[in-house]
């Protein structure tokens, strides 16, 4: 087996944070991965279940435990957040949301889902307010879908969609196919946190490369530093729950 998905456990709800499914979805993980570690232990992991800032670390820490841990094999799932920001910022250009490339890096909740709206492709220009109003809605996008299916679940045709095309870019990659860039949140040494969604290239070995950050203004480096902040503790929170 080459690609393993891992989408498992319960959807949030109105009133719900991910870091609410931590206990619940954090066991699934878990349960998961230990048989992916004697079964499949070369195969590509895929995490989607949430909160993927803790089940990645979860994952690593299994595969650790099993002698079987692969960094460039375990990929938290972000094209989401990503879907999200170029459909976002499409509206606001007033162009096709295929159109535009947004890189959104740092984790995959709330304030560390951070659109990096400095580096928008095709390069264009953002008032202040508009910086604003994007980084919150493609920050809170989660949380708008849940209150308006109001408790009947979470972002289900928009995660598969998700889901689909980030697995399609791993496919391509382990084909050998050229130029196979994604955002993942992944074993990193971008920051000095473990764990980091930034762009990665994909290939026959899994990640072959993780790119930098690259040039950030200061409102950016102001959520970067409150992202971090937010992600170790999940991250930790992840390792401490195998450890412990």
């Amino acid at each position: 087996m080459d690609l393993v998905i891992i989408p498992a456990g319960v959807p949030r709800k109105p009133g719900m944070t991910r870091d609410d499914l931590f206990k619940i979805n954090a066991g699934i993980v878990q349960s998961l991965c230990e048989g992916v570690a004697k079964f499949c232990p070369r195969a590509i992991v895929n995490i989607i279940s949430n909160p993927v800032n803790s089940t990645v670390a979860i994952a690593a820490e299994v595969f650790k435990r099993a002698g079987v841990y692969n960094p460039k094999l375990l990929m938290g799932v972000t094209t989401l957040d990503v879907a999200r920001a170029n459909t976002f910022v499409a509206e606001v250009l007033g162009v096709d949301p295929k159109a535009v490339n947004v890189p959104v890096v740092g984790g995959h909740a709330g304030v560390t889902i951070l659109p990096l709206l400095s580096q928008v492709q095709p390069s264009c220009y953002f008032t202040k307010q508009e910086v604003e109003y994007l980084t919150n809605r493609i920050q809170n996008g989660g949380t708008e879908v849940v209150e308006a299916k109001a408790g009947a679940g979470s972002a289900t045709l928009s995660m598969a969609y998700a889901a689909v095309k980030f697995a399609d870019a791993c496919l391509r990659g382990l084909r050998g196919d050229a130029e196979v860039i994604e955002c993942a949140f992944v074993a990193s040494e971008v920051t000095e946190l473990p764990f980091f969604a930034t762009k990665v290239q994909l290939g026959r070995g899994g990640i072959e490369v993780v790119f930098p950050l690259g040039l950030l203004n200061e409102y950016e480096r102001a959520g970067l530093e409150q992202a971090k902040k937010e992600l170790k503790a999940s991250i930790e929170k992840g390792i401490s729950f195998v450890r412990n």
